[in-house]
């Protein structure tokens, strides 16, 4: 395989083999994130079917159909996806062909698309297997961008059994040129005082915009790099392709692109999940820490001046099996104490099959604004002591001063205890 040559098999895109080189570290100014998923689908499979791994494999259907994704194996040999199924397998003759299950897709992608509303209510989801994120709001609960694009990698590794690449800068795109360079499985910063000098190593092909026909037009007037582009007057690169595509190359040469991330839609939702270090067989373990994230679900609930009207647990064994269940409340709640134990009712009922547990997440659904919806006084309330929402707000105000872990564990700030009961009246279970 000739030099570059790699670098194609694993990514469609224009790369060069010189922007990939360490940039700096200064990450000043650099919140954007573009966080792409690695061969998404032909992933997915290979978690579902592990002694696949290592082998080219192609998801797709018969001989007249096209490829959905390929393994990296696979793209070795040529295989790129939208590429007709018949050509594909002259092409890697010995690929194992895997039909598409689009719902495990789905299941992944909502999932991974979770990981990062934990990180940012800033996520702008643009397909599938990407997103964009601005954490310049996350910078102080979790570090520097680096560190969030390291945590948001490998929550997606251990949640669910595949990687993603994570590209760094100053603008979105700029990420995503950086989350294409740092295929396979990897990430790359550029600093914004870099953004310049990396578009300059870049082929005129890499820039939003660039199709073959105007790469024939520019390569006419020996313009055939992304420097050459910043470099030539705009006047004179609006009569190559016209004004306005003149105009908007030029600004991204030159790195500009003033575009702010912007989430599709409003939470419906919202949850915290977490991924044990190892599987746990211990259902005390595991219902600890639903009464953690409960707690981070209600906080959430509370800063968000929002309610809900379901609880929501999904739980992973150790085989990727995912289960979940839910129950509608009669009344929507934003205390801790009411969603915890709702969510261990839940959990008692779930059927693990004897396998211990990967994941267990808590999620509250049906929001709707707190001042609009009724509250159900608690019986500490009935009889005229504080509440258990008082309580945890003023749990809410010492953490918001000094730092979540100020109070903890969520017994402490719950009061909870194994044998408590809810003063919640419940709907009928709704198991999904």
């Amino acid at each position: 395989m000739a030099p570059g040559d790699e670098d194609a098999a694993v990514s469609r895109g224009p790369r060069s083999a010189q922007a990939r080189r360490d940039w700096g570290d200064d990450q000043s100014g650099t919140s954007i994130l573009h966080v792409d998923m690695d061969a998404f689908y032909a992933s997915v499979e290979l978690v579902r079917r592990p002694a696949l791994r290592g082998l080219p494999v192609i998801v797709g259907g018969g001989q007249r159909s096209v490829v959905l994704a390929a393994t990296y194996e696979a793209r070795a040999f040529g295989v790129n996806s939208a590429m007709p199924m018949a050509r594909a397998l002259r092409a890697c003759p010995q690929a194992v062909v895997v039909p598409p299950d689009h719902r495990a897709y789905h299941e992944v992608s909502v999932g991974v698309m979770e990981v990062l509303g934990s990180v940012t209510a800033l996520v702008e989801q643009v397909s599938i297997d990407e997103a964009f994120l601005d954490v310049a709001g996350a910078r102080r609960r979790m570090g520097p961008p680096t560190v969030i694009a390291e945590h948001i990698r490998a929550q997606v590794r251990s949640q669910f059994g595949v990687t993603c690449s994570v590209g760094v800068a100053a603008t979105k795109f700029v990420a995503k040129l950086c989350s294409e360079h740092a295929k396979p499985d990897g990430m790359l910063l550029v600093p914004k005082a870099a953004t310049v000098d990396f578009l300059r190593t870049l082929p005129v092909g890499a820039l939003w915009g660039v199709g073959e026909k105007t790469e024939q037009a520019l390569a006419r007037w020996g313009v055939t790099t992304v420097a050459e582009v910043a470099d030539l007057d705009v006047g004179t690169l609006q009569r190559i392709i016209g004004k306005a595509a003149g105009a908007h190359l030029h600004d991204l040469a030159w790195g500009r692109d003033p575009r702010p991330v912007c989430p599709g839609h409003t939470d419906k939702s919202i949850g915290a999940e977490t991924t044990f270090d190892t599987d746990v067989g211990d259902p005390a373990v595991v219902e600890a820490r639903a009464l953690e994230l409960a707690d981070t679900c209600a906080a959430r609930l509370r800063r968000a001046g929002v309610v809900g009207r379901t609880v929501a647990i999904k739980v992973r064994t150790s085989d990727f099996r995912t289960l979940s269940r839910s129950c509608t409340l009669v009344t929507p709640t934003d205390v801790g104490r009411e969603v915890f134990l709702v969510a261990r009712r839940l959990l008692a009922g779930v059927d693990l099959r004897g396998l211990p547990v990967r994941l267990v997440g808590v999620r509250v659904e049906g929001l709707s604004r707190a001042q609009d919806a009724p509250r159900q006084p608690t019986l500490d309330e009935a009889v005229g002591g504080p509440g258990r929402r008082d309580a945890e707000l003023a749990v809410d105000e010492v953490r918001a001063r000094f730092g979540r872990a100020a109070i903890g564990p969520a017994t402490t700030a719950l009061g909870v205890d194994r044998h408590d009961r809810s003063t919640t009246t419940f709907a009928p279970v709704e198991l999904s």
